[in-house]
């Protein structure tokens, strides 16, 4: 069984390396969701952009994570409000309530706008979910008390679920349509001031935009200590029929998740904290042990007997405050990263302000991300 994440349909034909030096206004350094958010909104700007990939596009955790698309921080909302401050917290969670309306306007095919639950696993997370509810909706935000087939705690009906392979690549064609160009399997070794150089070639430009989640410190070694790379596993099945999974799943404090999709497949993954060290990794490879620990979820939790089809681990970055990079790390060099596990729909946010701070000085999309520790 191949390390091949369910997302992937085979039918992505790739895109060329980069052989010899091409000049460009922006090169966009990581082409899974936030680096082409970044490309996409670049071209609106008239930018001569040209986006590089050590893999492939959406080769990274941005097409292998579990496809959940949930508004808000890593952290819970009334959790976060206590961390960063309420009014902070609010603003931003509107943000990315805002960015998934604009991210299912502009890929409807990849997304279901189904709601999320958070269920919790014992007495002590039922009343913290009880205390999310509470501060969600007396902010105007959506959250309601959840009873149902898959246990008890909170529906946050405008999240969603999606494809998250398929929604990179939708992507990658329309900004390569728009006049961007994009290449993989292009490394970028060296980031010095306006130029990026890569095995076989290099980028001359004014600016550097380093899209980027996993191994986010190993591009920019600015950053080791405040952003560290984990890896985080998953499984999916043949279809479940024995199962009616409407909306994704997050249980036991977020640490363990899945959703069923359309074809009724099973897709889980989770148990980082149960590894200890081991999963503070770079390598995005699937250990015996974990798969085991999944397995053992999907078999006696959710009672599922349908074979086991894929299994594969994507990275990603966490970072020491649980606030995500937005920064410029070196002269017209930014990076955006370290979300912690939830980069989904607040990677795409970033990704299109920090292409309005770079080109224009400003970007409202960033109010309250920017500057930020």
């Amino acid at each position: 069984m191949s390390d091949t994440p369910v997302w992937e349909d085979g039918r992505w034909v790739p895109l060329h390396s980069l052989e010899g030096d091409v000049d460009a206004d922006v090169c966009v350094i990581g082409l899974g969701g936030s680096g082409l958010a970044c490309i996409l909104e670049l071209l609106l700007m008239n930018r001569n952009v040209v986006g590089l990939d050590a893999a492939a596009v959406g080769g990274g955790a941005a097409g292998r994570n579990g496809g959940f698309l949930l508004a808000g921080l890593p952290s819970f909302y009334h959790r976060a409000a206590a961390k960063f401050g309420r009014a902070r917290v609010r603003a931003v969670y509107r943000r990315t309530m805002a960015e998934m309306d604009r991210m299912t306007a502009e890929t409807p095919e990849a997304i279901r706008r189904v709601g999320s639950l958070r269920i919790a696993d014992d007495a002590a997370e039922l009343a913290d979910c009880g205390a999310q509810a509470d501060m969600m909706r007396a902010d105007g935000l959506p959250a309601e008390a959840y009873d149902g087939p898959e246990g008890r705690g909170i529906l946050v009906p405008t999240d969603g679920a999606f494809n998250p392979l398929q929604r990179c690549r939708l992507l990658a064609l329309r900004a390569v349509a728009g006049g961007a160009r994009l290449f993989e399997q292009s490394a970028a070794i060296d980031t010095r001031g306006a130029m990026v150089r890569t095995e076989r070639g290099s980028v001359q430009c004014s600016c550097v935009i380093v899209a980027v989640d996993g191994r986010l410190e190993h591009v920019l070694p600015e950053l080791d200590g405040r952003v560290r790379t984990a890896r985080l596993q998953m499984l999916a099945t043949a279809p479940a029929t024995e199962l009616d999974l409407p909306r994704p799943v997050y249980q036991r404090w977020g640490y363990e998740y899945w959703q069923q999709l359309p074809d009724r497949r099973i897709v889980l993954g989770g148990l980082r904290d149960r590894a200890g060290d081991a999963e503070w990794s770079d390598l995005p490879a699937v250990t015996d042990t974990m798969q085991r620990d999944l397995e053992r979820v999907l078999r006696d939790q959710l009672h599922v007997t349908a074979p086991v089809t894929h299994r594969w681990a994507g990275v990603v970055g966490y970072s020491t405050t649980g606030w995500p990079v937005v920064e410029q790390v070196r002269p017209d060099v930014w990076a955006i990263g370290g979300y912690s596990g939830t980069g989904n729909v607040l990677g795409a946010l970033c990704g299109r302000g920090v292409a309005q701070l770079a080109s224009r000085g400003r970007s409202e999309l960033l109010n309250e991300l920017w500057n930020s520790a």
